[in-house]
């Protein structure tokens, strides 16, 4: 078989273990791989598409990032182009896409990325091209699979920030509030804050208060060291009101989440009387090296995705099913994202412990 991989969305830690995980196992099948880069952009451009060999993943489990690149704005099925008089038009590039593969001698496509780019994936084996999925965010929002690699990295890299803050905080008697990422699913944060004991964590699953969360933050004053510790999602959204937007544009001209915290820092300042300081982890949560349950989960993706291409298994992602990694429909794996529940277990411990959620 001849196999093609590529990697889409935003990066995370494991990214390039998966590569060499299925790089190693389809040479020692006998079959040919080639990279995409910058996910289907690669196809469209000379020089996009790169051999992948042993010598090519050689020693990159251990780092950040992607050796192909990625992108989050290249959707083959709204590409977007530029025309003669400087403006950028979305076309439907799906068929070149298609018709590209076949020129390859593509048998196979592997496809590593969350839930945007797991949906390309998904049409474009509606349109006959053989895909495999891989899961792969930070946010850990994909419903099919219990975790997605890059994710524990990602709570590792917050909850050594926040562990940070403490000493800072303490020192000059403030607030301290910290933005992680998390559109619409609140998993870093919750994972991230309940670990670094922080004192209120903000979800865009649980509407919040602000006084409900002033009121946390007085009792703290009052009763124990005079600092604070709140930890906020950027998709948290106060009850009946809206999530907080920065003034540029995201892709495609969309508007880009963010400053949350800025505007709960400044609240709670006005109303407990405390200093209160915010900040951005943003991106630092997406670098460095993957921590070694990533890398593990990241070589047992790579590792499964071969497998299921010997087996024919088209149209499928693979996820885990914990000890297994199985392969579920892409469909029903892009289908809908996973949320935190109100009932899981680490929102439960936190809310007996005293962590308000600011409802």
């Amino acid at each position: 078989m001849r196999i093609a991989i590529n990697t889409g969305g935003g990066d995370a830690p494991g990214l390039n273990a998966v590569v060499r995980a299925a790089v190693l196992s389809a040479e020692r099948r006998g079959w040919d791989v080639v990279g995409i880069r910058r996910g289907y952009d690669g196809l469209f451009n000379l020089g996009g598409v790169v051999p992948l060999d042993g010598t090519a993943v050689r020693g990159i489990t251990h780092l950040g990032g992607t050796i192909l690149g990625t992108t989050n704005r290249g959707s083959p099925f709204s590409f977007p182009v530029e025309q003669p008089d400087g403006s950028v038009r979305l076309v439907d590039r799906s068929d070149e896409v298609i018709e590209r593969m076949k020129r390859l001698r593509i048998d196979c496509l592997i496809a590593v990325g969350g839930d945007g780019s797991l949906r390309i994936a998904s049409e474009l084996a509606g349109k006959g091209l053989n895909v495999i999925g891989v899961p792969k965010t930070i946010d850990n929002d994909l419903h099919a699979t219990q975790v997605t690699f890059g994710f524990h990295t990602a709570v590792q890299t917050a909850t050594d920030a926040i562990d940070k803050l403490h000493s800072t905080a303490e020192a000059h008697q403030r607030i301290m509030v910290v933005e992680l990422m998390g559109r619409h699913a609140g998993w870093i944060a919750l994972f991230a804050g309940f670990a670094a004991t922080a004192d209120a964590i903000l979800i865009p699953e649980v509407p919040y208060d602000i006084e409900k969360v002033a009121a946390k933050i007085r009792q703290r004053y009052r009763e124990g060291p005079e600092f604070a510790i709140v930890v906020v999602a950027e998709g948290a959204k106060p009850k009946g009101g809206e999530v907080s937007y920065l003034e540029e544009t995201g892709p495609g001209g969309g508007r880009r989440l963010g400053g949350v915290a800025k505007r709960v820092s400044r609240q709670l300042q006005e109303l407990t009387g405390h200093e209160s300081r915010s900040l951005v982890l943003g991106h630092l949560q997406r670098g460095g090296r993957p921590i070694a349950f990533d890398r593990l989960l990241s070589l047992r993706f790579g590792s499964a995705a071969i497998e299921l291409a010997a087996e024919g298994r088209f149209g499928c992602m693979v996820a885990l099913d914990a000890p297994v990694v199985k392969a579920v429909p892409l469909a029903e794996a892009v289908a809908r994202i996973k949320t935190v529940p109100q009932e899981h277990e680490v929102v439960m411990a936190a809310r007996g412990m005293g962590i308000s959620f600011g409802d």
